[in-house]
């Protein structure tokens, strides 16, 4: 099934240093454009992360320091990267929870401002757990019967999301073919923020999803403790969650 399109959707993958979306690094992102008449455009980066890639991420996708050494890194090539993903809506395989908060951590730290809020997100890896509970390789089989001999590769990877979402639409008649449901599906969460630290209660508030303070909303928390803000801001916490306490405490303070 061809996928139903009003705008250009952008299936991504990344493979990267490392699991810690703070701290690790991106060492390839391949991106493939799917426009609304349906033709595709492939973009694939090496890049180098400005770290030594660990030994054990190595094996895993068979990109070594020496691989990277000469490639661009993520700061001379992001403007690229957010031009191509620009007004569009984005998918991926685990994407929700991964690849995009990974992603906006590396357009933070060289001062690009992606307007998330403006993509709708579909997450296949969710929308396989859903309905059958397998991994990218074995829904690359079930759904397609082919196997995923270069996984781990983010072009290989990329290219087979895009095919098992296509997939998935021929196989359960009730999913909706628009990116609107598909994203709706796939959200893990009502998630404030892309980590979930901070999400919507039934009114729409936004609360603490953590902590001493789990489940109260944020802006009474920063105005009865300050202090509260300030070690959240000082922590190991995304620059985006950073981003979205900030927003709430300056907005409470226009009040």
């Amino acid at each position: 099934m061809n996928l139903n399109l009003t705008r250009p959707l952008v299936f991504f993958d990344l493979e990267t240093t490392g699991i810690n979306i703070v701290t690790d690094r991106i060492v390839e992102i391949a991106l493939l454009k799917v426009m609304p008449n349906g033709s595709e455009h492939k973009h694939t980066y090496r890049v180098n992360p400005e770290m030594p890639i660990p030994k054990q991420a190595s094996e895993i996708h068979g990109i070594y320091d020496a691989d990277v050494v000469d490639k661009p890194t993520f700061k001379e090539i992001a403007r690229e990267i957010a031009q191509l993903m620009s007004d569009c809506d984005i998918a991926g395989y685990n994407s929700n929870k991964f690849d995009i908060p990974l992603l906006a951590e590396e357009f933070n730290r060289v001062n690009i401002d992606f307007n998330w809020a403006k993509a709708k997100c579909i997450d296949v890896h969710v929308l396989f757990l859903k309905k059958e509970a397998r991994t990218l390789s074995a829904a690359y089989q079930f759904y397609c019967n082919k196997d995923l001999t270069n996984a781990h590769s983010a072009d290989a990877d990329t290219l087979a999301t895009y095919e098992v979402l296509k997939a998935q639409l021929d196989r359960y008649p009730d999913m909706e073919n628009s990116v609107k449901f598909l994203s709706e599906f796939t959200a893990h969460t009502n998630n404030a923020d892309f980590a979930g630290r901070i999400i919507f209660n039934d009114k729409k508030q936004e609360v603490f999803n953590f902590g001493k303070y789990k489940g109260q909303i944020v802006e009474d928390v920063f105005r009865k403790d300050p202090n509260y803000y300030a070690w959240m801001m000082q922590g190991e916490f995304l620059s985006n969650t950073k981003q979205v306490i900030t927003a709430i405490k300056l907005r409470g303070m226009g009040k």
